[in-house]
């Protein structure tokens, strides 16, 4: 990890974060409350943005002193899927409106050279044809993308998640100076936002803006680590599969389960209600810093579990 562009990167989001909320509060974009929200204070959705701007910021002035920290056009899409949050945040963006772009994102990532084409070996399949490459990276993408936007409900939770997947990607990696200054730019930005998420009051919250921005970054995240290039330390025998199914084990199985019951109750599974694993664990345990945490370990503890008895 780069220490040095963690500490830069939470500097700048925590003023980003500071100053964000007061520009929200002032024009009264604060988050509406109703029967299926777990706060009852006033709170806005400028967490995403904070996380994007310290990014942009960060790559921007990088660019123009001509140093190159990770591939500059990844900003595209994440830029795409902000503005689509943040909008849908405010204005309420139709679930197929939401879907085509979520697409249109994975097209661009996939043209950028991010691509799953090859599974080493799951289930008997090594190399994929060009079409069938394409095809199930963006199913991916499109995948990860609403498994992320699903499990924000609670303050923490998604970003406890998506910060356990990029420390396991350092972890396990054994080089890769790129991603490693993009993993330290996000999880230092990530630090304020947490902070600002568990306050009292005028909390801030990752709003869809964040949460579509992380789940484009964690797709980016998977692509890498299922590619050639994503090289595991000599100490692990790791099949990249399961490596990536144990990470992501939790958001997949919320989104699974409340697709499955949605549907075998004739609704449409992307109608919003309260019966995500978290909700549940709401009426049980009022604390949402608890149970982020109890989820955030039990990954943890999932993907050393995989390590011991798989790998």
């Amino acid at each position: 990890m780069n220490f040095y562009l963690i500490i830069i990167s939470s500097l700048i989001s925590l003023t980003l974060v500071y100053y964000s909320q007061k520009y929200f509060l002032r024009n009264k974009r604060i988050v509406k409350i109703n029967n299926r929200s777990s706060h009852s204070v006033i709170a806005t959705c400028n967490g995403g943005l904070a996380i994007f701007l310290t990014l942009f910021i960060i790559s921007s002035w990088n660019y123009l002193s001509g140093v190159t920290l990770f591939d500059y056009s990844l900003l595209i899409p994440l830029a795409i899927m902000v503005v689509l949050g943040m909008y849908d945040d405010n204005k309420t963006v139709d679930f197929k409106l939401k879907f085509i772009f979520q697409i249109i994102v994975a097209k661009i990532i996939v043209d950028n050279g991010f691509i799953i084409d090859n599974l080493h070996g799951f289930i008997g399949i090594h190399e994929l044809s060009n079409i069938l490459a394409q095809s199930l990276t963006i199913f991916v993408v499109v995948g990860i993308i609403n498994a992320i936007n699903f499990i924000d409900g609670i303050d923490g939770l998604a970003l406890t998640i998506i910060s356990i997947f990029i420390i396991s990607f350092e972890f396990f990696m054994k080089n890769y100076p790129e991603f490693r200054a993009l993993s330290s730019i996000l999880l230092g930005s990530f630090i304020p936002v947490l902070i600002f998420n568990f306050k009292k009051k005028n909390k801030v919250f990752l709003g869809d803006g964040g949460s579509l921005l992380l789940g484009s970054i964690i797709s980016i995240y998977t692509i890498f680590i299922l590619s050639n290039q994503y090289l595991i330390k000599d100490e692990y025998d790791i099949n990249k599969i399961l490596f990536v199914m144990s990470i992501l084990i939790y958001p997949f199985s919320d989104i699974s389960r409340v697709f499955f019951f949605r549907i075998i109750k004739g609704q449409s599974p992307f109608v919003a209600d309260k019966n995500h694993i978290h909700h549940i664990l709401l009426r049980f345990i009022k604390s949402h810093i608890i149970i982020s945490t109890i989820i955030g370990v039990s990954t943890f503890l999932t993907v050393l579990v995989f390590q011991v008895f798989f790998w």
